[in-house]
């Protein structure tokens, strides 16, 4: 029995981020349609704020294949100059249940986490989309970053804030251009990055932006209802636990959301606060991103309302992300071929 195993440096080899575009809102579309399935979630908290583990996966009818992932974040392995996030997915093809490939999980987990955060600003975006404000500088931001800077050419302005360690962000900020080159493939060149990491000047950013990501592990909100101009859109990426939230609840009163996963996002998303607060209700909540890419749903209804996108991240995503890269790898000869 056969099948492809791919690095970390294999992936960022074979990646085409286009691609990973298409791919992810391939899935909305197909969850949409009822031709996915998400199984329940295996989560376990080794220590809050510093150390979890969480097992996903899934069955996309569409595509014939079904998998998982398994993910660990150690906030301390950044002191030991390890990468936070640590995992492996692997693809199955559904028909004849035979392995397709195991993946480096830490890759493919950015790749289409940052298609989503773009996706999201997409379709619920207002007209100003040249600035755009990411509040934290981990592993996430680099394909953030990537993703918004493809999605809109218009982009000129990226702001970077890390409250918690500023450091963080100087440093992303200064080497962010050199590595999305190298490790995305994508030339930013057009845009200026600036980081904004004290409260005054993250006020700022925010005041003067439209569109928001925030990738952080945060468990007291951040980004303060005050700072939020009319028609600016959020896309919530971090919260992917109960308990997290970084934005204030307040900022959902009155606003559009949508979630990628509603249930999910009810449980464990930045929804999750505002909800058993009372600031929104369930019938508050739009739906899924997915129906608003098939046109089943309303974007916005003016250039001034404040739009949400809530995305705790779906296996389903994972497992498409990883089966695209194992199909790009076999394009360019990238992984190697093992017999188990």
């Amino acid at each position: 029995m056969k099948m492809k195993v791919l690095s970390r440096n294999d992936i960022i080899f074979a990646i085409d981020m286009k691609k990973m575009m298409e791919t992810v809102e391939n899935v909305y579309r197909a969850k949409a349609e009822g031709k996915t399935e998400v199984w329940p979630t295996v989560f376990y908290d080794f220590k809050t704020g510093e150390q979890d583990m969480d097992i996903k996966s899934g069955y996309l009818k569409s595509e014939g294949i079904h998998g998982l992932k398994v993910i660990n974040w150690t906030a301390a392995n950044e002191t030991k100059g390890l990468p936070s996030l640590v995992g492996i997915i692997t693809v199955f093809e559904t028909e004849t249940g035979m392995p397709l490939g195991v993946l480096d999980g830490s890759v493919i987990t950015g790749l289409r986490t940052g298609c989503a955060g773009a996706i999201g600003a997409k379709y619920l975006a207002g007209k100003k989309r040249d600035t755009l404000f990411v509040l934290g500088a981990g592993n996430q931001a680099l394909y953030q970053t990537g993703a918004f800077i493809l999605q809109f050419p218009e982009l000129r302005k990226i702001y970077v804030a890390d409250p918690v360690v500023p450091e963080k962000a100087a440093a992303f900020v200064g080497t962010v251009k050199e590595r999305l080159m190298s490790e995305l493939k994508i030339d930013a060149g057009r845009v200026e990055f600036k980081n904004v990491s004290s409260e005054e000047d993250m006020a700022a950013g925010v005041r003067d932006t439209r569109m928001i990501v925030t990738v952080t592990p945060a468990r007291n909100p951040v980004i303060k209802k005050d700072w939020i101009r009319p028609g600016t859109h959020l896309s919530c990426i971090g919260s992917d636990m109960s308990g997290k939230e970084e934005i204030e609840a307040e900022i959902f009163r009155g606003a559009r959301v949508y979630a990628d996963d509603l249930q999910h996002c009810i449980k464990v998303g930045e929804m999750e606060i505002p909800l058993k607060t009372g600031v929104i209700s369930e019938a508050d909540i739009c739906g899924e991103i997915g129906e608003l890419i098939l046109g089943k749903k309303q974007v916005r209804r003016d250039d001034d309302e404040i739009t949400i996108y809530d995305a705790t991240g779906m296996a389903l995503l994972d497992i498409a992300a990883a089966k695209a890269a194992l199909d790009m790898a076999e394009k360019t000869g990238a992984g190697q071929t093992v017999e188990i």
